[in-house]
C-alpha cells in the first residue's frame, strides 16, 4: 500500500499527498472517500504517532503511545487505482477524529484508534451502513494513551530508526505547561 489515498476516479496520482488523512465526521459525504467506508476499510497497526505542538514559530513534537507502546490500530481506508501504465495501485488513508484529552493539549485531531474488540466488525464486509461504521470513529479512551516529547530529528524523512521515539527533554520552555 501507498500512504495517500488515490480514489478510483482520478484521473493522476497528484492529488495522493493530501489525502494521507481523512476526517471520519465527513468521510461518508464526500465522493473520495464513500465508496471506501462502506466497502475498503483497513487497519493500519502502530505503535506510536507524532502530532507537533506549536509555540510561536517552534514546533515541539510528541509521541503518543497506547497502553505503554503496546500495538494499535488505526481506522483506514484502502483504494485502487489503474495507473496509465495499467498497473493497480494500491492506496490508503487513516481517519480522523476530534481530540482526546491527551491528544488535545498538542493538536486539534488526532487519528481515530480502533478498539482491539472492533477490528473484527471494522474489517466485516457485510457491514455497508455508513452509520454504523461511524459509530466505531470516536476519540480513543484518554486513560489508555500517554504521550511525551521527542527530539525534533523526528521531522527529517531520513530518520528512520528507533531513536525517532525517544523521549527528550522538553526543546521549548512553553511547553512546560502542555502535561503538568
Amino acid at each position: 500500500m501507498r500512504w495517500g489515498l488515490i480514489p478510483s476516479w482520478s484521473k493522476d496520482m497528484s492529488g495522493a499527498a493530501r489525502m494521507i488523512n481523512a476526517r471520519s465526521e465527513t468521510a461518508h459525504l464526500l465522493p473520495a472517500y464513500r465508496d471506501a467506508l462502506k466497502h475498503r476499510r483497513c487497519l493500519v497497526p502502530a505503535d506510536g504517532f507524532y502530532e507537533w505542538k506549536r509555540a510561536g514559530k517552534a514546533k515541539q513534537p510528541y509521541c503518543f503511545e497506547v497502553n505503554g507502546g503496546q500495538l494499535f490500530a488505526f481506522a483506514g481506508l484502502w483504494e485502487r487505482w489503474k495507473a496509465p501504465s495499467g498497473d493497480w495501485i494500491k492506496t490508503c488513508t487513516i481517519l480522523t477524529t476530534t481530540p482526546n484529552a491527551v491528544t488535545a493539549a498538542v493538536h486539534d485531531r488526532m487519528p481515530v484508534i480502533l478498539n482491539a474488540s472492533d477490528y473484527d466488525l471494522w474489517l466485516d464486509p457485510g457491514l455497508k451502513d455508513a452509520a454504523d461504521a461511524l459509530e466505531l470513529l470516536k476519540p480513543y479512551d484518554a486513560l489508555q494513551m500517554g504521550a511525551y516529547a521527542v527530539s525534533s530529528r523526528v521531522n527529517q524523512v531520513q530518520n528512520d530508526d528507533a531513536d525517532c521515539a525517544k523521549p527528550v527533554d522538553r526543546e521549548s520552555p512553553t511547553q512546560s505547561q502542555l502535561f503538568g
